[in-house]
């Protein structure tokens, strides 16, 4: 059957594949299907930097256009991964300019990238379309000067491999046409071979530009001006995570010659007066995230605000609404009907206000919203937003000792009753208990991600003082479609217990101050088939269980424990008996061999990798392996 097809059509078939574990099962069929796919994959997604090296990528994908990779563990956005542990990008993208010169995307998550790395980019890949870098570190707007100065739109020929068919189609012209054809590029084909097309190829026509959430040295606001006034290609442009204010001219008459522009994300340094003319240059706009949110009450501001908005029609998601005066939220109001993506994460708007507003978006999909809230605008949300399909509420005060809002269990309970289409939850709050766990799993046994968030560590049911076990129970026991899971609150191994026997399809789990011996990581090691992901911090899970169940960890990308009670010895073993593993041993207090065996380190970052140790160790990682005890840089 492999055999069956000619390249071209099983090229054309797995082009179809959109997922990395479809292309991977098919290339496991046979050898030809191997080198077929080998050479038609387009996009590689590694979740782990370190888990392979750039060399062996470029081996296994030689024509790689889209590169989307993350860096530091997922405890690194709760600061427990110390500065300077490494994830940096510039080895991949010295490789990469050799190795892909027409790499057009990419992606990455928690990396260190330098403005060497921005500056390699604008220079290396000639049709370079989309940079997103969410929640990076280590560059500055000069490297994104670098990156919008390269973006010279212009046209050019192009030889790149494709099958004999292509080829072929091209050439099927009237006899004159062939004539000419062969004729002007005769003397070309001694340099290139028949499986080579000629295409029309813009170079540096960047499409996409994503700072999201990104730590920004953030210089001036000065580089949008190195965007050339040839550059009209824009369709996304998120900012918001800088402080400079911005030339408002410049960024006007960039967002005025980029007619395609379907996402806007501005920083708070934009003020509110200066949106209405930004929108009525991209009407065609589809997620707009505002500036700061305030302004002194004027009749004239509210007006042009509203009339922009009104024009407007495609708008599907807004964000921003930094420093909100609420007297302006009424601008909003005649987009409302469209909006289903909704974040107000750094809106500090009171309940009432918000309840009028989210009223007004029946067709509300998605939405993140701070505290303020509240159970009662919970309850409308639930009255009002049918199509519901994600929830994300974060604290106001997470460091307050007295609850500033009035926010409990009971607004989550709302929602799970009146949102028949909630799917998605990540909830801050200060009390919860087993019977509103439970209301929840029986209302959405859809659910495919549940995070719990209780301020308090360990905080009990507070209506029987009882652990939380019987609720997040009930979660994974309904819920048999759950993918990632965080528990917060007094646990015992009991929970893990459930867990285990019921999170079949889990593949993320996040713990916090839970359980109460080596039992709950057994349980959870030995029963959760699909699990990829494991971090834990301040659980008393030690050598036993880690030891007992090492082979599981091969069949994982990662796990993290930090204060947890692995001993050092424990890790030496565990390097020594898994060697596709890296066991990496994260301390700041010196090298743990300074220490007796028995005592516990600090953290543990254990991944599967066919690259070996890395060769970028800070002084406070050692390395368990088989050759050696300790590794340094």
């Amino acid at each position: 059957m492999a055999y069956s097809f000619p390249e071209e059509v099983l090229e054309h078939v797995f082009s179809f594949l959109n997922t990395d574990r479809d292309r991977n099962a098919v290339s496991l069929v046979c050898k030809s299907w191997y080198e077929i796919e080998r050479w038609c994959r387009r996009r590689v997604f590694i979740g782990n930097c370190y888990s392979v090296t750039p060399e062996v990528v470029i081996r296994r994908f030689p024509e790689v256009k889209v590169l989307e990779m993350k860096g530091k563990p997922h405890f690194a956005d709760f600061n427990l991964v110390p500065d300077g542990w490494g994830a940096y990008f510039y080895p991949w993208v010295a490789a990469m300019s050799v190795a892909y010169p027409l790499l057009e995307e990419i992606k990455l998550k928690r990396m260190v990238v330098t403005d060497e790395c921005l500056e390699l980019i604008s220079k290396s890949f000639k049709n370079f379309k989309v940079l997103v870098l969410s929640s990076c570190e280590g560059f500055s707007t000069d490297g994104l000067a670098s990156i919008a100065a390269s973006c010279r739109k212009g046209e050019g020929i192009n030889f790149v491999k494709c099958d004999f068919m292509v080829f072929c189609y091209l050439i099927r012209l009237s006899l004159v046409s062939l004539f000419q054809f062969v004729h002007g590029l005769l003397p070309l084909f001694t340099f290139f071979d028949l499986r080579s097309k000629l295409c029309k190829v813009q170079f540096r026509n960047l499409r996409e530009l994503d700072l999201r959430e990104s730590e920004v040295e953030d210089l001036s606001g000065h580089w949008l001006s190195h965007f050339p006034r040839s550059c009209t290609s824009l369709v996304s442009l998120n900012m918001s995570c800088l402080h400079s204010e911005v030339n408002y001219s410049t960024l006007e008459r960039l967002v005025a010659r980029s007619p395609n522009l379907r996402t806007l994300r501005l920083n708070r340094a934009v003020p509110l007066e200066k949106l209405p003319n930004l929108l009525r240059h991209a009407p065609q706009l589809v997620e707009f995230g505002t500036g700061v949110y305030s302004a002194e009450i004027r009749s004239d501001v509210f007006c042009n605000l509203r009339e922009a908005f009104s024009a407007c029609r495609n708008i599907k998601g807004l964000s921003g609404f930094w420093d909100v005066v609420p007297a302006y939220l009424p601008a909003l109001y005649s987009t409302c009907s469209g909006i289903t993506s909704l974040n107000l994460s750094y809106a500090t708007v009171q309940s009432s206000d918000l309840l009028k507003l989210v009223s007004h978006c029946r067709n509300l999909q998605r939405l993140w919203v701070l505290d303020y809230i509240e159970d009662s605008g919970l309850e409308a949300l639930a009255a009002s937003c049918k199509d519901l399909q994600e929830l994300r509420v974060f604290p106001s005060d997470p460091f307050g000792g007295e609850p500033n809002v009035s926010l409990t269990e009971q607004g989550l309970v709302s929602v799970s009753e009146g949102c028949p289409k909630l799917q998605s939850v990540l909830y801050f709050c200060r009390q919860m208990s087993n019977a509103a766990l439970v209301a929840i799993a029986r209302n959405r046994p859809t659910m495919i991600r549940f995070r719990l968030c209780i301020i308090e560590p360990q905080a009990p049911d507070y209506l029987t003082h009882e652990p939380l076990d019987t609720g997040f129970g009930a979660i994974v026991e309904n819920c048999k479609d759950l993918r990632r899971l965080s528990l917060s609150g007094l646990l015992t191994d009991r929970v893990f217990e459930y867990i285990g026997a019921h999170a079949k399809k889990l593949e993320m789990l996040s713990i916090a101050f839970a359980g109460d011996s080596d039992l709950g990581l057994h349980h959870i090691l030995s029963g959760c088939d699909s699990l990829r992901k494991l971090e834990i911090r301040d659980c008393p899970f030690g050598d036993k269980a880690l030891l007992a169940n090492a082979s599981k960890l091969e069949t994982m990308r990662s796990l993290w424990m930090s204060s947890c009670l692995v001993s050092f010895g424990a890790c030496k073993l565990l390097g020594q008996k898994m060697p596709k593993l890296n066991v990496e041993v994260i301390d700041e207090r010196g090298p743990p061999d300074s220490r007796p065996e028995t005592c516990p380190v600090e953290k543990l970052y254990i991944y599967r990798t066919v690259a070996g140790r890395r060769f970028d160790m800070p002084g406070f990682v050692w390395t368990m392996d088989d050759g050696s005890e300790r590794g340094f840089t």
